[in-house]
């Protein structure tokens, strides 16, 4: 019951202005003086870790710039010739595309058509495997590249901003299709193509990419659809974009591209470690 109340309150907030402002205030600079303690009480509250971080505490001029640190050089090596995890977070689920439907939580499903913005690209994924990977604040919040290709087009879709929480995930129909959402497109020689959608959520200020100047949460919320003529190529590892606080991924792989090796839901899994075996 409170979950529900909580779904239908949030139903009558201005969840775009609420996460504008969050942004706003994320990027207000932070006194050198008070930096340590701000991080270090955020890391507690949340239980990140920022011992993980490439800066010293007080390097960090913002509390966005925090949430958006890198990574030790080293900390998280990435497993070779494999399909690798994009992000630090928590699996939510995993599967088979079948009939255009991926499982959002148990007894909910929703269309990959409607999640990629194109059914001629969702039905390149049929048989093929995917699975969401939640993060959480306390997570390292950079996207990377989930295995070696060529990235060939990127998407801003516009949409609601839900939050991406377990409760919402079990009582928000459509959540991942109807939120804003990033779709970047990879696609591999052996024919294969993958899909790694970045969502948006409530007080998430934007997600973005590294490559592009697209965007979650932009003022001017219309489809915004790149193809890159040559492609860009990318490896398993390499940045692709970063949440600026938290949210969602979804992975979805084609039977040509490789195979996603079943995950137990709930479970943690880490930047570059092995998800699965790439195609021929």
């Amino acid at each position: 019951m409170g979950h529900r109340f909580l779904i239908l309150l949030l139903s009558a907030l201005p969840k775009h202005l609420l996460s504008r402002a969050a942004g706003f205030l994320a990027t207000r600079p932070v006194p050198v003086r008070w930096r340590a303690s701000v991080y270090r009480g955020y890391s507690r509250f949340f239980g990140a870790k920022p011992e993980e971080a490439s800066l010293p505490l007080d390097a960090y001029p913002t509390i966005n710039a925090f949430f958006t640190r890198a990574l030790r050089p080293g900390l998280r090596p990435i497993a070779p010739e494999a399909i690798v995890s994009p992000v630090d977070g928590a699996v939510g689920a995993y599967g088979v595309v079948e009939n255009d439907s991926l499982v959002q939580a148990k007894g909910r499903s929703y269309s990959l058509a409607t999640l990629l913005g194109d059914r001629a690209l969702a039905q390149r994924f049929d048989g093929g495997t995917y699975t969401t990977l939640y993060l959480s604040p306390k997570d390292y919040h950079r996207i990377h590249v989930p295995v070696d290709g060529d990235i060939t087009r990127a998407m801003y879709i516009p949409g609601a901003l839900w939050p991406v929480n377990g409760a919402a995930v079990a009582h928000v129909p459509d959540l991942f299709a109807v939120n804003e959402r990033l779709v970047v497109t990879l696609e591999r020689g052996s024919g294969g193509v993958m899909a790694i959608v970045a969502v948006g959520a409530t007080m998430v200020g934007m997600t973005r990419l590294v490559f592009d100047d697209l965007h979650t949460n932009a003022r001017r919320r219309v489809v915004q659809d790149r193809r890159y003529a040559p492609a860009l190529p990318v490896h398993a590892g390499d940045p692709l974009g970063h949440f600026e606080f938290g949210s969602t991924v979804v992975l979805v792989c084609s039977r040509e591209c490789g195979t996603i090796s079943p995950l137990t839901l709930g479970a943690t899994v880490q930047l570059g470690q092995r998800l699965g075996a790439v195609g021929p």
